[in-house]
């Protein structure tokens, strides 16, 4: 269980037609990401759209001062 609390990151099987695969493996090598990059951004970039993705908590003074804050 403490493991798990300092693991943000869950693991699971995902079963893919090899079509999709293909395209997934294609888009990822063409913006130089893993497969595994490429699906997380896939899946936030959904949520995100959808409105379904909970905002990140902001920290006391992590703003690095460049760029506009998210």
């Amino acid at each position: 269980m403490a493991e798990e609390k300092r693991n943000k990151n869950k693991s699971f099987i995902l079963r893919v037609d090899a079509d999709t695969m293909n395209a997934i493996e294609k888009w990822a090598a063409d913006e130089f990401r893993s497969t595994n990059g490429q699906l997380q951004w896939i899946i936030a970039e959904a949520l995100r759209k959808s409105g379904r993705l909970p905002k990140k908590k902001k920290h006391a003074g992590s703003s690095t001062g460049h760029g506009p804050e998210e």
